[in-house]
């Protein structure tokens, strides 16, 4: 998978961008990796409503073709968007879901703090009182689990959205590192009224953009390899 770090760019020209390379690439086109941060933009997934935009302001909102509700965009966060071929790969769609999660979580783990899933709640949660701690969540996924997200004690540090097209994906996850969070509050956070969204300065961790990329790059790398 060829990394490739794009620095602060424009949300609606990657997008476009990732878009055409997934139509125009074949069997033979390498997978890629496009790490960026986005300048202050709220992005709407297919089943966005708009009630969960509560007061977007002068911040933009794209409707894009990923999954999910409502996220912000903005400098302070790690975006990477893995340009990869599952059928190549070797695996189906809950697995690639499940493979970016776990390099969120590990990229966490190398910064010291334990992320999270949570059942029926796509991306990685930390716990605000104590987030290095290793105790299984209750909320975590499980056969009996609730269909309703328990956020109980818990803030969003990534949000996931995807989406797959010939069995290529683009889209990808969203960590947040050192942002204004505040743009979190005009809206509800993937679409839950009250979810907390976090980053890694606010739980105590201080980190350069470019290191968390580059962390998060090569857990990417190395999960989600055939």
């Amino acid at each position: 998978m060829r990394v490739e770090m794009k620095g602060c760019v424009p949300y609606v020209s990657t997008y476009q961008a990732m878009q055409d390379f997934t139509a125009a690439r074949t069997h033979e086109t390498p997978d890629a990796l496009w790490v960026c941060e986005h300048p202050s933009t709220f992005t709407q997934g297919l089943a966005g409503q708009a009630s969960h935009l509560l007061s977007p302001g002068d911040i933009p909102v794209i409707a894009t073709n990923r999954g999910g509700q409502v996220t912000f965009h903005g400098p302070g966060q790690v975006v990477a968007y893995p340009l990869m071929d599952l059928q190549r790969a070797g695996y189906f769609v809950k697995e690639y879901v499940h493979r970016v999660e776990e390099a969120v979580i590990r990229s966490l783990l190398h910064f010291g703090i334990t992320g999270h899933r949570v059942a029926g709640a796509p991306g990685i949660y930390v716990r605000l009182q104590d987030p290095s701690s290793h105790a299984l969540l209750p909320q975590r996924p499980q056969h009996n689990a609730s269909a309703n997200p328990d956020f109980s004690g818990l803030g969003k540090i990534a949000a996931l959205g995807i989406k797959v097209s010939r069995h290529c994906t683009y889209h990808g996850v969203a960590l947040n590192v050192a942002m204004d969070l505040s743009p979190f509050e005009r809206i509800n956070p993937c679409g839950y009224p009250g979810l907390q969204t976090v980053d890694l300065s606010t739980i105590g961790v201080s980190v350069s953009w470019q290191e968390a990329a580059d962390v998060l790059s090569h857990k990417l790398v190395t999960y989600l390899a055939p």
